[in-house]
């Protein structure tokens, strides 16, 4: 896997110096697929290699601890909800996810998650596979998550503002009269 980072104008100055956010966007290479499993309640339980590389953390740093460790203040909270929402009911979601590294880079991925279950049928875990998306489907992407979290900024950090933003999302969605899942795997 080959790391190469550009710039991007996407990170603004209060959350750089508050998370440090760097600006750059870190890439992983085509034919990679970065891998992470979770237990129920999204904490870490295996990570690959590629995980490792392109979030700049170690296995020790990463196994134990809680999934979001690498969410990105610039992924809108709702896409979130929609992701644990559909996997909590037994379903896989396709969604594209911005994730910050740990020396404040960035980076984009196409992941698909799936429930893990035990051998009594009940979830114990789930699943991410993770691939480099289409720079086609970020310039879609990137403008539609700038608009949801720009409503729930608008709202503040509560409840009412994730379900505005959802509210948001799922109206954009009706005018393309699809669903979450298809509109992502159309792009």
């Amino acid at each position: 896997m080959s790391l190469t980072t550009a710039d991007s104008s996407a990170a603004d100055a209060s959350d750089a110096a508050r998370l440090h956010l760097t600006g750059r966007e870190a890439t992983f290479a085509e034919n990679d697929i970065i891998v992470s499993k979770t237990d129920a309640r999204g904490v870490l339980t295996y990570v690959n290699d590629i995980f490792l590389e392109i979030s700049g953390y170690t296995e020790d740093e990463m196994i134990g601890k809680p999934h979001n460790v690498i969410r990105h203040p610039h992924m809108p909270r709702c896409v979130f909800k929609l992701l644990w929402d559909t996997i909590r009911s037994g379903k896989e979601i396709f969604a594209y996810v911005v994730n910050r590294c740990k020396n404040g880079d960035h980076y984009w991925v196409l992941a698909h998650v799936t429930p893990t279950y035990g051998s009594d049928g009940q979830i114990i875990g789930f699943h991410s596979n993770r691939r480099v998306p289409t720079r086609k489907a970020l310039a879609v992407i990137e403008p539609l998550y700038k608009t949801l979290l720009e409503e729930e900024q608008r709202l503040g950090a509560g409840r009412a503002s994730v379900e505005a933003s959802t509210k948001l999302l799922m109206d954009t969605l009706a005018d393309k009269g699809m669903a979450y899942d298809r509109f992502v795997l159309s792009l």
